[in-house]
């Protein structure tokens, strides 16, 4: 995209900000299908950052498998599995939610420092008009096993997430036929009533 710096600059500085707050929406919202939406829109932002890049494969790639495919699944998947429980909060849970904080800070820090101690430069070469070509046939030759790989990883979590929906239909336990009697209650014997009684009853 040949767009002048400014334009970049402010493109970048809202696809940034985009990205921190879904990416943070996905790991702070309660509700699972909020974030799994969250997440679409962390694809979506993804998808901006190749497009300012000039990798416009890489960004129709990005929203067709990640946004079309892989967040549709999850959201297929939650919804199917989603069960409406309250939870009892543990005693014990801010370990975990330390031990979170701490790993989250140790991957910033480390990103920072990659980010950091790399020699950026602006390259100006000008990209190959054939990058499609050559992407198209290696997924085809040398990356066709996990290309299809990844497609029956996706179709076992979709038959797994239907198998998990589907549990809470079975029967825990089956009831014997002594103990429907017992827990059946005995009807009371209803009596006939003519019509010329049931007249003169009411008058």
């Amino acid at each position: 995209m040949n767009l002048a710096e400014g334009v970049q600059i402010v493109s970048f500085g809202i696809l940034a900000v985009m990205l921190i707050g879904t990416a943070l929406g996905v790991v702070l919202f309660d509700n699972v299908v909020y974030s799994a939406f969250m997440l679409g829109g962390v694809f979506v932002s993804i998808a901006g950052l190749y497009l300012l890049l000039n990798a416009d494969f890489v960004a129709a790639a990005q929203l067709l498998i990640y946004v079309g495919a892989v967040n549709v699944l999850i959201l297929f998947a939650i919804m199917l599995v989603n069960k409406r429980e309250a939870f009892a909060p543990f005693p014990t849970a801010w370990i975990r939610k330390a031990l979170t904080g701490v790993v989250s800070l140790g991957l910033f820090a480390l990103l920072s420092t990659m980010v950091l101690a790399t020699p950026w430069s602006l390259s100006t070469a000008i990209p190959a008009s054939d990058t499609i070509v050559l992407i198209g046939q290696h997924f085809f030759t040398d990356f066709l096993l996990p290309f299809e790989l990844a497609s029956i990883l996706l179709l076992m979590a979709m038959v797994g997430a239907i198998i998990l929906a589907r549990r809470e239909y079975l029967p825990e336990q089956t009831i014997s036929s002594e103990q429907q009697q017992v827990l059946t209650l005995p009807e009371r014997s209803r009596e006939l009533v003519q019509v010329g009684e049931s007249s003169r009853n009411i008058q």
